[in-house]
């Protein structure tokens, strides 16, 4: 089975979560006498709910990245579509994190844990923030989506417009972290420097 092919460049930008439209002739026009299908028709075709993880898991330090990674791939959901036996196929194609200090991080790609990016702990990409004081805060995900469609097995046919599917929440407390040398273990020299 081969991949899908990516959307066209000109379907919408990726980071603009209202509608959108094509601004160059649609890759594969319906048949004569098939009905253009629209982001409406598509209601009941839904994409899993995203994941929504971070780095540390469920923390921060004050004026130190957090790192956030979403979970989302491209899906086909079979069903009926205008009366008839349907496939609707979802592609991820831009992410937005709402913070609840105020910020926001748009991206074109999911992000990735540290050790994926082969980066240290507490190291920027390009999904991270810095929170400024200390805090509970909510992080909330928005996945954006472009979809095509096909009826009973025939040419895929994309879709006018985005689809905006909510991650699950992400509570984060942060708070200030102290660093503490020690000469060695301290269960072997409990009487050790920094013990």
């Amino acid at each position: 089975m081969s991949a899908p092919a990516p959307p066209p460049v000109d379907m919408c930008g990726p980071l603009n979560p209202v509608p959108c439209t094509f601004t160059g002739a649609e890759p594969a026009p319906p048949p004569a006498g098939e009905p253009a299908v629209t982001m409406r028709d598509i209601a009941s075709f839904r994409p899993a709910t995203p994941g929504n993880g971070m780095e540390p898991s469920g923390w921060a330090v004050i004026g130190l990245p957090a790192n956030f990674v979403a979970a989302a791939s491209v899906q086909t959901v079979p069903g009926t579509l205008l009366g008839r036996s349907a496939e609707v196929r979802f592609h991820p194609v831009g992410y937005r994190w709402s913070h609840s200090d105020g910020s926001v991080v748009e991206a074109s790609e999911p992000g990735a844990t540290w050790e994926a990016l082969g980066r240290a702990e507490f190291s920027d990409t390009s999904t991270s923030h810095r929170y400024a004081a200390s805090g509970r805060y909510t992080v909330a995900l928005a996945v954006i989506y472009v979809a095509e469609y096909r009826f009973d097995g025939s040419a895929w046919r994309w879709i006018d417009g985005t689809l905006a599917v909510d991650a699950p929440p992400q509570p984060v407390l942060v708070g200030e972290f102290d660093t503490v040398l020690v000469a060695g273990d301290c269960n072997a020299r409990p009487d050790g420097p920094g013990c």
